[in-house]
């Protein structure tokens, strides 16, 4: 029952945020949103997706290897399409992940190290993405939000610590705290396992703020990149609260913020979260195809790359 209400709970927070922004700033910057993307910007979506799914896949892949699960890289970029395709459709915005979990876990024999590889896959790179934000905040200080910016970094903060809490409970009554903790030194802080995860999440990072450059172009922003990445830095740093529909909610809410506070205007901050909240979906669509192929077909497009 209480899963239920939080479950519901999520949803109408991030409902809630639209909502607001609706009445506040109008329909018309979702519209905009809409009409302003071309086929250049479908087209670089395409791209950019196609990076950065094999850097996040090519991180679940070390971090499964270092826990001793088999996990090849064409099948991790498959899978890692198809969970972003299923993460961008679904209210959820996680379901994707709890499926390459359980599935790769079961194909190996171990659900629960299946399960706690992509946790930590995912804990890799939203790590990278709150370094990136404090650092934003340390060195960027005129953004003048440092109220509401304090609120966005002790909400991830919570939802982590929350995250952790769950987890360890979860973990006691099924395999052992010890394995965990021992799985998140061999997977994370083994001294042959962060570097290369921490440059692939920083790698990543920057093919999304790179996609979000490219939604502030398609808006007509002519602020100069130095001056967006920061505001676009906290914007991805708020995907990572668990109160969104499919990923939209505290990222416009925020970006609207941000973007009014830099003097470029809250609209066009709105406009831009959605801009790349589109063409992210976009970046995703391959997933889609991956959904539709049997397994059988899966087994041998894997062979042939």
């Amino acid at each position: 029952m209480t899963k239920t209400m939080w479950a519901w709970a999520k949803l109408l927070i991030g409902a809630g945020i639209l909502v607001a922004l609706f009445l506040q700033l109008g329909t018309q910057s979702f519209v905009d949103g809409l009409r302003v993307i071309t086929v250049g910007e479908i087209f670089a979506a395409l791209g950019i997706g196609l990076a950065t799914t094999v850097l996040s896949a090519w991180r679940w892949c070390l971090v499964a290897r270092r826990l001793g699960l088999r996990l090849s890289l064409p099948r991790a970029v498959l899978d890692y399409y198809r969970a972003l395709f299923l993460n961008a459709v679904l209210p959820a915005g996680v379901l994707g992940d709890v499926q390459r979990a359980v599935e790769h876990g079961q194909q190996e024999g171990d659900l629960g190290r299946g399960v706690r590889a992509v946790v930590l896959e995912r804990i890799a790179g939203q790590a990278v993405i709150i370094v990136a934000g404090v650092a934003v905040l340390l060195a960027v200080p005129s953004l003048g939000l440092p109220r509401d910016i304090i609120l966005i970094i002790l909400g991830v903060l919570a939802v982590i610590a929350v995250a952790f809490v769950a987890a360890k409970r979860w973990v006691r009554g099924n395999t052992g705290l010890s394995r965990t903790i021992a799985d998140i030194r061999a997977g994370l802080l083994a001294r042959n396992a962060w570097p290369g995860i921490t440059l692939l999440s920083a790698a990543a990072l920057a093919g999304h703020i790179c996609l979000f450059v490219v939604a502030a172009h398609a808006v007509g922003s002519t602020a100069p990149i130095a001056q967006l990445v920061p505001l676009m830095v906290l914007s991805l740093l708020a995907m990572g609260l668990p109160v969104n529909i499919g990923g939209w909610g505290p990222r416009e809410g925020v970006a609207a913020v941000v973007f009014g506070a830099a003097g470029l205007g809250a609209a066009q901050g709105l406009t831009t979260a959605v801009v790349y909240g589109v063409l992210a979906l976009v970046a995703s669509l391959p997933g889609a195809g991956v959904l539709i192929l049997r397994a059988p077909v899966l087994r041998r497009l894997e062979k042939a790359l």
